[in-house]
């Protein structure tokens, strides 16, 4: 009797153990983001998790630091290495100072990936972005453009930090295409490191000190954001208009205000979405990353790798009065 229990208790054990090692995940992905708290990001990882629900055995870890930092991001890549993950997808605050960070997580057999804001080719397999960036330059002119009497006067740039990866790109492909738009006068670009707080201070200060300038480009969700309630709090609907790169749901109030008359993103979403499908198909050793190379992406089709290493999922969409209350309820 004595030896049946033990058998039982025994048999009990083994099964709670074959339970725990069912359900663990097979693969685990550190999903960085610049900072949390940031909508585009929180969107990003909604996508995140859907593509891990489809791909099962899948968990992705959404994790940043609390500022747009390098040095929190490195914090945060070394826990991840001491968690042990499998992949690393990043969107990057400096694309050097976190490649000493992302090297030693290759190192230890970890998949790197950079998306939406790319790390240097020393830190990553690839890199994802959301868009051509000589698409994304082109728009932001003609947007610009767009909110302009007759496409000619003046316009600023209210960006995130400094050494933002994407940022920078756009900016310099719209200063390399602005021959092409011969009535817009860039009069500056100020910086609000993708806090709140900063960027309506920035925005606030460029109109002070450039009364002539009606149109503020932001390629960033919280400065277009920020901007815009500038020129509601300032009565400047009408007279200054606000556009760039943001999301639907943050901005439908500034396109029924009239701060701003359409902007474009692609779909953030989406964007976490290819990123967690193509780390983890790294992680499974279908698929290398290597330049000319492709790479399964579920409902986003195959997505291909450029001889840079870098991939472009999709074109921005215009959002506009036409259409904002039906996409401000997705994301």
């Amino acid at each position: 009797m004595k030896l049946a229990k033990t058998l039982a208790v025994g048999v009990a054990f083994a099964v709670a153990l074959m339970a725990g090692a069912a359900s663990a995940k097979d693969v685990k992905i550190g999903l960085v983001v610049k900072s949390l708290g940031n909508g585009f990001f929180e969107a990003a990882n909604k996508g995140a998790q859907e593509a891990a629900k489809e791909l099962g055995g899948v968990e992705v870890i959404y994790t940043g630091p609390t500022s747009t930092t390098a040095e929190g991001q490195i914090e945060v890549i070394n826990s991840l290495i001491a968690q042990g993950v499998d992949a690393i997808a990043i969107s990057a605050n400096d694309p050097d100072a976190v490649v000493p960070a992302l090297k030693k997580a290759k190192q230890r057999g970890i998949k790197v990936i950079s998306w939406d804001s790319g790390v240097n080719k020393d830190g990553r397999i690839l890199q994802l972005n959301p868009s051509s960036n000589e698409l994304i330059g082109k728009m932001c002119l003609t947007l610009a453009k767009d909110h302009l009497d007759g496409g000619k006067g003046d316009f600023a740039i209210l960006s995130a930090t400094t050494t933002s990866t994407n940022q920078n790109i756009w900016i310099d492909q719209m200063k390399k295409q602005l021959k092409d738009f011969p009535g817009l006068n860039l009069v500056t670009t100020v910086y609000g490191d993708d806090l709140s707080d900063k960027s309506y201070r920035e925005a606030e200060g460029l109109l002070k000190s450039n009364p002539n300038v009606k149109v503020i480009v932001a390629p960033t969700t919280v400065g277009v954001l920020a901007a815009s309630k500038v020129v509601e709090d300032k009565g400047l609907v009408g007279k200054v208009y606000v556009t760039g790169l943001g999301l639907p749901s943050e901005m439908a109030g500034a396109i029924k205000s009239g701060a701003t008359k359409e902007f474009a993103i692609w779909n953030p979403i989406d964007l976490g979405y290819s990123a967690t499908q193509i780390a983890y198909h790294l992680v499974k050793g279908d698929a290398t990353g290597k330049p000319g190379s492709e790479i399964e992406a579920g409902r986003m089709g195959k997505i291909k790798i450029d001889d840079k290493g870098e991939a472009a999922m999709s074109d921005p969409f215009v959002y506009n009065a036409s259409n904002i209350d039906q996409f401000s309820k997705v994301f």
